[in-house]
């Protein structure tokens, strides 16, 4: 949540620039869902003005409103304003973005100007602002703001809250109810605001992210705080945001169970689940299920669930999905429905569902999409936008290999989502097993990647050293099975892990002090194959860390680079970086980018000792899966440049998936998979895996406002960086297939 204080006035102001309690003449909320979690009228200072974004007209708002924020509108005899916001946007063609029907609420109601005079102002504005990408854009927010004034409503606030109180005797329980405010005896639910975390939070988060978490830190002592900065992991779990206007709603009917919307949803709120029927014995009667399509799981049963208050309402899910039903034109096997009347009855069928046990990954094919899908991802519900195109990519990788991963990060987005106070969507499955994650600088994630690598492969060495020692007491054949494990698969992992734990109870049963004894014990998980990964974005990974990443990838170690690949400093402000394509306008390019992107993965791929894959999830959700399964279990550095749609590109982020395909039908964004152990098998490493150019660049790129503000601002260079860049798309192109079709003699 963002929280905006602004003062001003006709003469200097002298005041602090935050705004206090009971200190705001005007109070704005931008999400209906934020009167359940804040106390967001303590600003408002008594006669003020609350304006309300709420998809509840002003006969209905007020009895949907939390108790606490009706006494506090009368208490303090405010003014309340309600517009359907979204609606006006969405009406429009502008999704949510809200801001231009909320600023001329704004003005509308504060009466600083007169009305003709603010709606010129806030048009020229606009026109400002907005100019460079496109007349169609600046008459969209012209449109906006001419009907926000048609949706603005003034709400007839009540004298008193009307509470009538019942007890109903049913079974003995007493069920609070209302009556609304306007005395029409309609028996409401007891809408009160609720805790920042729910009560069955582990007391740490309770205790000290609660308060993070509805914006009293400040309040906590330094006592409170983890004194060596650690924090738990998977508290991400606790927040509950319910920012979601829809939520996706599953027709099981006529799912295939592919599991590609569980795959792309970039919060992990999608999950599926194969069970044992009998299980259904204690499910909520709105649960719903079919029987499962896996043939590994013959005659079980089978869910998709959603968790409707961790939803962002993105849509990718129903984008993704690929299923039509005939009988109905636009119908999915995922649709978006409203979240409100449908929280609570889901919320149910959630808390239920994750109580059904965990599929076992360890001898299931991960290479198929609907398999890989059923395993629990470790990174779940964090901060990133709605519609993110970095996040399914970390969610993938923590399916495949979270419970044995080291994570370096690159500060960016990454660290944003991934650890910024008060929680974290790293999270571990019920053997308590998940990523270690640790955020490093722009300059050095790479070095800081690296360093854990060698610091496993140092404990390896010394744990295999001290094993050898220890022979005679832990036993010969357990040490000579410890030391030659074969760990390329999951289940010979687990197998490694099982003798580990032997290990050590052999170790643990030894009497008295040793410090041989006592120095095995201390590294002998060191003995199972880790999975590091250095994971950022573009800025990272093309400019400020390339130096860096250039070392890591010339050591040889087995590590596994993931670039979050957006174009363009997403987390910074929008800045160019090497990877922003030729054409495309950012900040310090600003009349389009003159020189063409950076082709990271031919520079690495000249090494010939480096697996190199460009994915995009969007295009080849197949693709992708392979080349992350393929990067861990090569022997050596790996390297994954992932396409990241980003709202900083100017799209609908709902369209993000196919924007991704554009890309690659364009030839703009070629797949490709280099292998170096196919080169020991006398094969060419390199596999292309999108096919030629089949459309122009324009129809990828206009979709886009990076390159469509240059069209309008100067049309000339927009027209002459076009052709360098669609020359830079074949040029790129022939020279990858030439590569591809080499012959190769090993």
């Amino acid at each position: 949540m963002t929280i905006s204080h602004l003062r001003f006035g006709p003469h200097e102001i002298h005041a602090p620039y935050l705004i206090g309690t009971d200190q705001a003449n005007f109070v704005a909320c931008h999400q209906f869902s934020f009167l359940e979690r804040f106390d967001v009228l303590k600003y408002a200072r008594p006669g003020g003005v609350f304006l309300l974004a709420s998809i509840y007209g002003p006969e209905e708002v007020w009895e949907r409103l939390p108790r606490e924020v009706q006494q506090t509108i009368l208490d303090k005899r405010l003014r309340f304003y309600v517009i359907d916001a979204f609606k006006v946007a969405s009406d429009i063609g502008m999704g949510g973005r809200i801001n231009t029907v909320m600023q001329t609420c704004f003005f509308a109601i504060s009466g600083i100007l007169p009305e003709a005079q603010a709606i010129e102002q806030i048009k020229q504005s606009i026109r400002k602002t907005y100019g460079k990408r496109g007349e169609a854009v600046v008459q969209k927010n012209f449109q906006a703001v001419d009907a926000t004034l048609e949706h603005l409503y003034e709400v007839n606030v009540p004298t008193a809250i009307a509470d009538a109180i019942h007890l109903a005797s049913a079974a003995g329980t007493a069920e609070p109810v209302r009556t609304n405010g306007h005395g029409r005896g309609k028996p409401l639910p007891m809408l009160t605001r609720r805790p920042p975390v729910p009560v069955e939070a582990p007391d740490f988060v309770r205790r000290v992210l609660g308060p993070m978490i509805e914006g009293s830190g400040d309040s906590l002592p330094v006592s409170a705080l983890p004194c060596d900065g650690t924090y738990p992991s998977g508290t991400a779990q606790w927040e509950k945001r319910n920012i979601g206007l829809e939520i996706p709603v599953w027709d099981p009917d006529i799912c295939i169970q592919c599991g590609k919307c569980v795959m792309v949803c970039p919060h992990a709120v999608i999950r599926e689940k194969i069970y044992d029927a009998t299980r259904l014995k204690e499910a909520p009667e709105t649960f719903l299920s079919t029987v499962a399509r896996f043939k590994e799981f013959p005659g079980m049963q089978y869910t998709l669930q959603v968790s409707p208050e961790d939803c962002t309402g993105c849509g990718l899910c129903v984008e993704a999905c690929p299923v039509k039903d005939k009988r109905q034109v636009g119908h999915k096997a995922i649709n978006m429905a409203p979240q409100p009347p449908l929280r609570e009855r889901e919320k149910t069928n959630w808390e239920f569902f994750l109580t059904l046990p965990d599929v076992d990954g360890t001898n299931l094919n991960l290479a198929a999409i609907k398999n890989s899908q059923l395993v629990t991802p470790l990174f779940e519900f964090s901060g990133a936008c709605s519609g993110c195109g970095e996040t399914p990519y970390i969610k993938l990788a923590t399916q495949l290999f979270g419970d044995r991963m080291i994570v370096a990060n690159a500060t960016g987005c990454s660290s944003i989502y991934g650890g910024n106070l008060p929680t974290t969507p790293w999270t571990m499955n019920h053997e308590g097993r998940g990523p270690a994650w640790s955020n490093s600088l722009f300059e050095d994630n790479a070095e800081f990647g690296l360093g854990m690598r060698l610091t496993l492969d140092k404990q390896r060495e010394y744990a295999s050293e001290l094993l050898t020692r220890c022979a005679g007491i832990v036993g010969e054949d357990l040490v000579q099975e410890l030391l030659g494990a074969d760990q390329s698969h999951e289940a010979r992992i687990k197998a490694q892990r099982e003798r580990v734990a032997l290990l050590k109870q052999r170790l643990q049963a030894i009497d008295g002090a040793n410090d041989l004894v006592q120095s095995l014990l201390s590294v002998a998980d060191a003995l199972v194959r880790k999975s590091v990964w250095i994971i950022g974005g573009d800025g990272w990974a093309y400019d400020i860390g390339f130096g860096g990443l250039d070392h890591v990838l010339a050591s040889g170690r087995d590590v596994n680079i993931l670039v979050l690949d957006t174009e363009v400093y997403s987390n910074t402000g929008g800045q160019a970086s090497k990877s922003t394509p030729r054409g495309a306008v950012a900040k310090f390019a600003a009349r389009g980018k003159g020189t063409p992107k950076k082709d990271l993965g031919m520079l690495a791929m000249a090494y010939g000792n480096v697996y190199v894959a460009r994915v995009a999830m969007g295009a080849n959700d197949q693709q992708t899966l392979h080349a992350f399964l393929e990067a861990e279990a090569y022997d050596g550095p790996s390297l994954i440049i992932a396409y990241s749609h980003c709202i900083a590109q100017g799209i609908d982020m709902r369209k993000g998936l196919e924007q991704q395909k554009l890309a690659v039908q364009s030839g703009y964004w070629p797949l490709y998979r280099c292998n170096p152990a196919r080169a020991e098998q006398g094969k060419n490493p390199l596999i292309l895996d999108s096919k030629e150019p089949t459309i122009p660049l324009e129809q990828y790129a206009y979709n886009e406002t990076r390159y469509r503000m240059l069209l309008q601002s100067d049309e000339k260079r927009a027209e002459a960086l076009m052709q360098l860049a669609k020359h830079d798309v074949q040029a790129r192109w022939q020279q990858y297939r030439e590569l591809a079709e080499a012959h190769h003699n090993g």
